[in-house]
């Protein structure tokens, strides 16, 4: 078995030998060079591009950021799977957000403490996204990754009905690995008059998704928000589940609430998890329920996602193998029989707004 080269990138050396250890103790890797900046591994990549199957870089360092790094591989369009290594500090989080868009795989935060460090938690994470940044197939994680009851591999569905515009109708999206920036292509594109609310589950820790609610929002003819307790839905915004709570959706008299729960705990790992989300919607009324699966490991959405369809007029929307960071989440919803459409990422939010619109 030929092993895959890695690359660490990073200006403390107590870091890179914790990443050094967790990746070695894995036997689908090998360290092929460490770097203490941003400018040592650039100059490296450019002349080793064939002999590195992946790069776990920090972001802040002298000489060259980690951003500023990502910033000339995607110039120079190198196609090298980054895993970031971020802080869990405000600034940390805009960073990563911002590297996400540059392209970087997923991001792993970095521990606040030296017993942190040494925890199983953060080796399985690192190793989990390597083995699937570098597409290594591990049955342990894969299956660890993915609530997926088999039984529901043989699942069918009622046929969609079309509702017309007028119709109360809400859209709801799941996405994890590569979401970000899968997201920057569908969220900037729906119109500010979007006549309903859209619900957004992407899997991040607390602070991250108040990063990525503000960047969308700033590049969003739509309303984009962090999503808050007690939060009245409103057609034309995007509301984005806050990371480390889970988020449920509520009727109370003719107005839709949204509960978000710092106390709940996780699902399969996942706070906030889209399962619980899409299962709340069970209670609710909307004519037209328009989901969405983006890119992502796993399987969530999918069990939800089911419970909604033995009640509920839906309409499920799963992003394509080609255009997907890691297929995972929209390949279970598929093999389910759940999917209405499967599409590339740019195809997407027209077909948001042509279920929306009744066409």
């Amino acid at each position: 078995m030929e092993k895959k080269k890695i690359l660490i990138v990073d200006d403390s050396a107590l870091m890179r030998k914790v990443l050094c250890d967790i990746i070695l103790s894995d036997e689908h890797f090998t360290i092929i060079k460490e770097a203490c900046d941003g400018l040592e591994a650039l100059n490296y990549v450019l002349d080793n591009l064939s002999n590195i199957d992946a790069i776990v870089t920090d972001i802040n360092m002298p000489k060259m950021s980690g951003l500023e790094f990502l910033e000339v591989l995607e110039k120079n369009r190198v196609k090298i799977p980054i895993l970031l290594v971020s802080s869990l500090a405000k600034e940390g989080a805009k960073e990563t957000v911002r590297g996400l868009e540059l392209g970087a795989f997923d991001f792993v935060t970095k521990p606040t403490s030296m017993a942190e460090t040494r925890s199983n938690n953060f080796k399985d994470e690192v190793l989990k996204k390597l083995c699937y940044a570098v597409k290594v197939k591990v049955d342990t994680i894969i299956r660890s990754s993915s609530p997926m009851n088999p039984k529901v591999a043989n699942a069918s569905r009622r046929p969609h009905k079309k509702t017309p515009i007028t119709e109360k109708k809400l859209v709801v999206i799941v996405s994890s690995t590569g979401g970000p920036r899968a997201l920057q292509s569908v969220i900037t594109l729906l119109p500010k008059s979007l006549p309903c609310p859209v619900l957004l589950v992407q899997h991040m820790p607390e602070g991250f998704t108040e990063s990525l609610a503000q960047r969308l929002d700033q590049l969003s003819p739509i309303n984009v928000k962090e999503a808050s307790d007690g939060d009245v839905l409103q057609k034309g915004t995007v509301y984005i589940a806050k990371g480390g709570s889970q988020m449920r959706l509520k009727k109370t008299g003719q107005l839709y609430t949204l509960s978000v729960d710092k106390n709940e705990p996780a699902r399969a790992g996942l706070k906030p998890c889209g399962d619980i989300l899409l299962e709340s919607l069970v209670e609710t009324d909307f004519a037209e329920y328009i989901c969405v699966v983006l890119t992502g490991m796993g399987g969530d959405g999918t069990l939800g996602i089911l419970k909604l369809c033995d009640c509920k007029n839906v309409c499920v929307l799963a992003q394509d193998e080609k255009t997907s960071t890691v297929y995972g989440m929209p390949r279970v919803v598929y093999e389910a029989g759940l999917t209405n459409e499967v599409l590339p990422l740019g195809e997407i939010t027209s077909a948001i707004i042509k279920y929306v619109e009744g066409k």
